[in-house]
């Protein structure tokens, strides 16, 4: 009989000395622990990591992306678990994950099923659950589009698979905290849409809100969370305007900056 592949915890850290030390021991039974450090992480990120028996690597940050590749890179073993600080990995979720690395043939991935604490309460519905995560990949036939800044997903060499195990975010403790999180996201996606070539319209600013606030409370179920999935959406169609302000911002400075070189 075969042994099972090897396989890598990895996570992408700054800042995360209150989640950190929580986030490794969730994953304690993998045989290798790797940290990947953003340089400019000013609390004992590391040394916490480092104490738990992790690989600790600094590296300076440039984009999720680049982050994650480079972390495939340093990883040993065949497979690897890419993990956020602030999420754990149950005894469940790591026995199954086990039970199919015993035999991944054909899969060159694994999504995994995440369920999401905002607020204090598990978020079941506008998209937060089962909310599938690619975080589960063949070392050596996964690879991230450099090209983008935020919500990466790996393009895999093979096809991929489900677990069924869940995953725990906890993910924000406040709504102003969720809020602020989706503000800096939305700089990130605004960032990715113009290396596309995106070009916001001029009724981008009000419809795109109201798409995302309706696909959220209507057709993702979030009416079905109460009053938290109805804020949610709020909060998330919020994120949209800002997302569609900034590409605006972009696209008007990237413009300027084209009629001044040909001036």
């Amino acid at each position: 009989m075969e042994p099972v592949p090897s396989l890598s915890a990895v996570v992408l850290a700054r800042d995360e000395a209150h989640l950190i030390g929580g986030c490794l021991a969730s994953v304690a039974s993998a045989d290798e622990l790797l940290v990947v450090l953003d340089d400019r992480s000013k609390n004992d990120t590391g040394q916490i990591a480092a104490g738990a028996g992790a690989r600790v690597v600094r590296r300076r940050f440039e984009s999720f992306q680049r982050q994650r590749n480079h972390a495939l890179d340093l990883a040993t073993g065949r497979w690897v678990l890419f993990v956020d600080a602030d999420e754990r990995v149950p005894p469940a979720l790591a026995a199954e994950v086990r039970r199919r690395l015993a035999s991944p043939a054909p899969y060159a991935g694994f999504w995994v099923p995440r369920r999401n604490l905002i607020a204090g309460a598990w978020v079941r519905h506008a998209g937060w659950w089962p909310d599938h995560q690619l975080r589960l990949l063949d070392r050596k036939r996964a690879r991230y589009d450099e090209r983008g800044t935020v919500h990466e997903v790996a393009a895999l060499d093979g096809p991929s698979d489900r677990l069924s195990e869940p995953l725990l975010h906890l993910n924000y403790e406040t709504l102003a905290e969720f809020r602020a999180k989706q503000r800096w996201y939305a700089r990130l996606e605004a960032e990715t849409l113009a290396q596309r070539g995106v070009r916001p319209r001029p009724h981008s600013l009000v419809l795109q809100p109201v798409r995302e606030f309706r696909r959220r409370v209507v057709e993702l179920g979030g009416i079905r969370q109460g009053p938290l999935g109805v804020r949610l959406g709020l909060e998330m169609a919020l994120a949209s305007f800002h997302t569609y302000r900034e590409l605006r911002r972009l696209t008007r400075d990237r413009s300027r900056a084209v009629s001044g070189r040909s001036a």
